[in-house]
């Protein structure tokens, strides 16, 4: 008789436990990114919705900022380290190969014999990551799952190109995985369209700057952050309604049930196009954040969702959509509860 593999069972439902946020100390204004640009803050302003954003220093890595704001949404949870199954950082701006962050992040937090992963997909990451997350809860892959979204794209800026200089900024952010009565975590809408990769791009592979260094004996032009953002706007104004109402209806809900819209914090005037295609509901918070913080790209969504539960415009519990699109291009989204906040 042959041997029967065992499997293991999981639970119906999952939630977001706890959130926790990292957003680096400097703050810098349109005006400091302005001069060369060759623009000023009312353009920005006009363009993009961007007031401030906030720029990582030296000390403040990838690596460091996921695990403060894994730290936070440990502590915002009430899970303790060692009910921590997996831990997914989700990034697209770490200038290191490997090792992936997630297990140099996972030791610090206290977690031992762990398992992790990096995962990139450009500004999509975090709601890719959240998804494969519950996954992993659901089915009994793990009790518990520390998702996170981290970029510190600044090392990526070009910062006189007009087009991305004003645009992305750093940040993380982070929530616990778990079970639940409920469902909490609705099932994903997600996508791609490779034949727009370059829409959103470095400029050149890695292993081209190299040869290009070593044929000229000297420095050259290093890879940078590249975007077509007219190419992106347009993707994102007539395909991501659709997206938008697949993760509403795989929900089982309508427009109706939401109280909060948090959309990937890439342009203020996506957010409107989408707001009002949609028709969402007078009562629905849509989340702003990136007046004050910047395209965050991965980090964007749940520093979207601190803000609008630190500001008291919603509260845990509250049905929100969630939409992460960008770099790929990919989309994905899902209807949540939103979590609870740590301090």
């Amino acid at each position: 008789m042959a041997a029967r593999i065992a499997s293991r069972t999981g639970v119906a439902n999952t939630t977001m436990l706890g959130l926790g946020v990292y957003r680096p100390e400097r703050v810098v204004t349109n005006d400091d990114i302005a001069g060369p640009i060759d623009s000023s803050d009312e353009w920005i302003r006009t363009r993009s919705g961007i007031q401030t954003r906030r720029f990582a220093a030296d000390g403040e890595t990838p690596v460091t900022m996921a695990i403060e704001a894994g730290r936070r949404a440990l502590d915002a949870s009430g899970i303790a380290p060692e009910q921590i199954g997996c831990v997914i950082v989700a990034t697209s701006s770490r200038m290191v190969l490997g090792p992936a962050a997630s297990a140099q992040v996972a030791t610090a937090l206290g977690m031992n014999d762990t398992a992790g992963f990096d995962l990139a997909a450009g500004c999509s990451g975090f709601g890719h990551a959240l998804s494969v997350g519950s996954d992993m809860v659901r089915a009994g892959t793990a009790s518990h799952v520390l998702v996170i979204g981290v970029e510190r794209l600044t090392d990526l800026l070009d910062p006189t190109d007009r087009t991305t200089a004003f645009i992305f900024a750093d940040g993380a952010g982070a929530v616990v995985v778990g079970p639940s009565d409920e469902v909490g975590i609705g099932p994903v809408a997600w996508g791609s369209d490779g034949t727009q990769w370059a829409a959103i791009r470095q400029d050149k592979p890695f292993d081209q700057y190299f040869a290009e260094v070593a044929e000229q004996g000297s420095a050259t032009v290093r890879p940078f952050i590249r975007m077509e953002g007219t190419a992106v706007f347009r993707w994102a104004a007539s395909f991501l309604e659709k997206a938008c109402r697949a993760a509403v209806d795989n929900a089982g809900l309508t427009m109706e049930d939401l109280d909060v819209f948090v959309p990937h914090q890439a342009n203020l005037r996506i957010t409107d196009v989408l707001v009002r295609v949609l028709k969402l509901p007078e009562k629905c918070v849509v989340a702003t954040d990136i007046i004050e913080t910047g395209n965050t790209s991965a980090a964007s969504i749940p520093l979207a969702m601190e803000q609008v539960l630190r500001n008291g415009q919603a509260k845990p519990g509250d049905t929100a959509l969630l939409m992460g699109f960008g770099a790929g291009l990919a989309y994905a989204g899902q209807v949540v509860k939103l979590p609870s906040l740590g301090e």
